[in-house]
């Protein structure tokens, strides 16, 4: 083998040029799969880091009525016979393996009452949370105070808003003190929160904008003692959870819908509780990426088929070169199997080395491409392995039939021949 391994480097480097041409075909090929692999990858994780997020690990899990989200707009729209989620549902859902944290709210989607002096709020949303809800969320607070346990017990009319809606209504004024109302109802902002950017997808494309902004002008947090003030009845709630670990969530959204919807009446059958499954969009979008690019790497493929085609011609003109010397090894005792073997080795060493010099060339190509365009890349270790040995698989197949020819020879005939 060893033997084998220094005629074949010996046959190459004395035909240096045409090795190198012999070698042009594996070597774009390969380098084509490895961009594009690695643009595949890298487009995949920031999919998934953008809409799973990279530490909050929280899910949503809301509650539907005949397939669709119930959004709650007055009394007639609230599902007959449900209330708060109980502390002992809380509890069965804290001790599952795969849930850090758990918290319960209130959501409405505002239009036009909220009130600053004569300025308007439009399209925010308003919500009422417990204690842990911005621990599980990932907020922090930005000025002011937080919640604490005397705005819950003596039902407080107290507000948190974060910083698009303490934007939007009060631009560069300082909100805290001021007086918002609520349907009427007089409310103090205490504080400003801001999402830990752990807890926000990263956008850095306008693409990337459209797809994860929101219309939304703001939120507007009130703790869930002071929510029937507004609105005068009890409304059912929706729940978020904070999985252990990013590959947790899926599977703790999906437990806890389970245990939500256990306290669920057979007379309310059409209204269920369901995980917003995060890392199933991620997949479907991470498909439709893949699905595109299936296309480029079938038209690299080609080269590669090209590429083996090419090395199959030129060892076939390197079998009929040494023909005497393919002679002369036969007739001093040499056997098929040795001469089929020298040639099988000069072509899988061929396009190995094709192989090895399109992977470099593909992760330059990769990281050029990612500068240029600002495309993610991010470099598949298999898949470069893989890549070398497909392109020493070629080198074996498309070199056999010139190594069969060579091993076929008449010695006699070989040595004939000039």
């Amino acid at each position: 083998m060893l033997e084998n391994l220094r005629l074949s480097f010996q046959g190459i480097w004395s035909h240096k040029m045409r090795s190198f041409l012999t070698m042009l075909g594996i070597i774009i090929g390969i380098a084509s799969i490895i961009a594009i692999v690695s643009t595949i990858k890298g487009t995949n994780d920031q999919i998934k880091e953008s809409l799973v997020g990279s530490g909050n690990n929280a899910v949503n899990i809301k509650m539907y009525q005949s397939g669709y989200e119930v959004s709650i707009y007055s009394s007639s729209d609230i599902p007959f016979g449900f209330r708060e989620v109980s502390d002992a549902t809380k509890e069965k859902i804290l001790a599952l393996d795969t849930v850090e944290k758990v918290t319960c709210y209130n959501e409405r989607e505002m239009s036009n009452s909220t009130f600053y002096q004569n300025k308007a709020l439009t399209d925010a949303k308003l919500m009422g949370i417990d204690t842990n809800y911005f621990s599980t969320c990932g907020y922090r607070l930005k000025t002011g105070r937080n919640f604490i346990a005397d705005d819950f017990a003596k039902f407080r009319k107290v507000l948190i808003l974060d910083e698009t809606a303490a934007k939007n209504m009060f631009g560069e004024e300082n909100p805290l003190g001021k007086t918002l109302e609520i349907s009427s109802v007089p409310f103090v902002v205490v504080g400003v929160v801001a999402e830990n950017a752990s807890s926000q997808p990263e956008i850095s494309s306008i693409s990337q904008y459209y797809n994860y902004s929101s219309d939304s002008t703001g939120i507007l947090f009130m703790t869930k003692a002071a929510w029937p003030i507004v609105y005068s009845y009890d409304e059912p709630e929706n729940v978020i959870i904070k999985a252990t670990s990013t590959d947790d969530m899926e599977k703790a959204g999906q437990d806890t819908a389970e245990i939500l919807n256990a306290t669920i009446t057979k007379d309310n059958s059409e209204v269920k509780y369901k995980a917003e499954n995060l890392a199933e969009q991620a997949r479907q979008l991470q498909d439709l990426s893949n699905s595109t690019n299936m296309m480029l790497l079938f038209i690299a493929g080609i080269s590669l088929l090209v590429g083996g085609i090419g090395v199959m011609n030129i060892m076939l003109v390197s079998v009929t070169e040494r023909t005497n010397e393919i002679g002369l090894k036969k007739d001093i005792g040499a056997r098929k199997g040795t001469i089929l073997g020298q040639f099988l080795t000069e072509a899988a060493l061929l396009t190995s080395l094709g192989g090895i010099i399109g992977v470099g060339s593909g992760i330059g190509l990769a990281e050029v491409i990612g500068r240029i365009s600002g495309i993610p890349v991010g470099i598949s270790i298999p898949a470069s392995i893989v890549a070398v040995a497909f392109s020493m698989f070629i080198g074996i197949v498309f070199g056999f039939m010139p190594s069969i020819k060579a091993a076929n020879l008449d010695p006699i005939e070989a040595l004939r021949r000039e």
